[in-house]
């Protein structure tokens, strides 16, 4: 049986609809525009090569679609989930759909405005990589709030968000290795260090077993200088 894979869209989507209805939504982003339309765009300058400016867009309120307007908390539950990046489209090296562009030229268009300050939504190799797994396009509204344009590529593997759990924090590292040391303890054949095995045998091969998975984990992270998702959501190290 094929399973069917898992569609970002609609998971940030039923996220958003959970934490507020479309209805409170949109009253929200409408108070952004009346309040951006009485004062300057706010720029911030960045303090050192690294950091960014981050820039809103003016678009017409009554030509917005709802269903692809994102606050950035909606965007970092779901980076986080499926430990996902969310940076600068300049930094994104595959290459953009035409698609993408057509859709960017429509909005500019239709609210007669120059669109700019792209983000894109992806697994951390895209950056890096020509490969498409389904990456999100969004420009910037304004106040944290985002206008998701396009999406393409495949669909995120099912089980992503499951496999990548034990990365989101430390609390759920910490709980994925005792598991996974409950689990090889278990399977230690009974009698391989004595006739029978007590309680406290079992509890002495389990403390081994966390110091030997952790280790390992520790190892690998270190080596390879991986942090958990929700530090790097937005970082632009590779490595991070």
């Amino acid at each position: 049986m094929k399973i069917k894979r898992t569609h970002i869209p609609e998971k940030i989507l039923n996220f958003r609809n959970k934490r507020i209805s479309q209805e409170n939504l949109m009253e929200q982003v409408q108070r952004i525009f009346e309040v951006e339309s009485r004062k300057d765009r706010i720029i911030l300058d960045s303090l050192n090569d690294d950091s960014e400016v981050e820039e809103s867009n003016i678009f017409d309120f009554d030509l917005l679609e709802g269903d692809n307007i994102y606050h950035l908390s909606d965007i970092e539950r779901i980076c986080i989930d499926y430990r996902l990046r969310f940076l600068n489209s300049a930094l994104f090296k595959a290459e953009l759909p035409y698609q993408a562009i057509s859709k960017i030229k429509h909005l500019e268009k239709n609210h007669n405005t120059s669109l700019k300050g792209f983000k894109i939504m992806a697994p951390a190799k895209v950056f890096k990589l020509k490969n498409s797994d389904d990456p999100l396009l969004f420009a910037p509204i304004g106040n944290q709030y985002y206008y998701l344009i396009h999406s393409w590529g495949r669909d995120l593997h099912p089980l992503r968000k499951v496999m990548m759990w034990p990365f989101r924090n430390l609390e759920n590292f910490i709980g994925f290795v005792l598991l996974i040391s409950l689990i090889l303890t278990a399977m230690v054949p009974e009698g391989l260090f004595s006739k029978q095995q007590t309680t406290s045998e079992f509890f002495m091969i389990y403390f081994f077993m966390i110091k030997w998975v952790g280790g390992i984990s520790i190892f690998y992270g270190v080596k390879l200088g991986k942090n958990f998702s929700s530090s790097i959501w937005r970082s632009r190290f590779y490595n991070a």
